[in-house]
């Protein structure tokens, strides 16, 4: 029983190198952000691991990380599942804006607050806790049977979705959960219990 969880934060997009608010906002990767999603998937298979199923979100930047992976894995054409509950969370009035910017509109503590509190919101969008909101339910009703029933699933997503769901998988604070830094195209390889805890966690770096 294999019981493997692998979350991949999409490679560098073009407007993380842009420094750019981007949330729901639909944009490519960058050059770097292909040799970061190729990179993962040649870690994953040097690992020797092959997936059952895949899920990722809405956004083409999501997408394109999940299949360059599956693609490096040997997999091409497994089945992936794509889903707007894992998007990156909504930066609402910010989406868009340089964070340079933003820190000069509104003053860079107020911007440090949306961006790395729990439950504070941008004005127009989400905090991470609103993210949460929709990534765990997805998580448990959509990811873990598979997980659970022996499988080894990929998620692709983003930097806030998967924090929101590793809060839970590790049982994190708001407060721990915020300062986390997520690699682009870093694998993160859970091992689960049956009863759904973890058993093993290894960042592929």
């Amino acid at each position: 029983m294999s019981r493997t969880l692998v979350l991949v934060r999409h490679g560098q997009s073009e407007w993380n190198l842009k420094n750019l608010f981007t949330g729901w906002r639909d944009v490519d990767l960058t050059e770097q952000g292909v040799a970061e999603a190729k990179a993962a998937g040649e870690k994953l298979k040097a690992r020797g691991l092959k997936f059952d199923i895949a899920f990722t979100s809405a956004l083409k930047r999501a997408q394109r990380t999940c299949q360059l992976i599956l693609d490096g894995v040997g997999q091409g054409d497994l089945k992936t599942v794509r889903d707007q509950a894992l998007n990156e969370r909504d930066y609402g009035d910010l989406s868009g804006l340089n964070k340079d910017d933003a820190r000069k509109k509104w003053g860079e503590e107020q911007v440090h607050i949306w961006r790395r509190s729990y439950d504070v919101q941008p004005p127009g969008g989400e905090s991470l806790k609103d993210t949460g909101a929709r990534v765990w339910p997805y998580y448990l009703h959509d990811l873990q049977p598979h997980v659970l029933a022996g499988g080894t699933v990929l998620v692709a997503a983003h930097g806030n979705s998967l924090r929101a769901l590793i809060m839970a998988l590790d049982g994190l604070s708001g407060e721990e959960v915020v300062g986390m830094e997520l690699g682009t195209g870093v694998p993160i390889v859970y091992r689960l219990n049956a009863d759904s805890t973890v058993a093993s966690k290894e960042v592929l770096a």
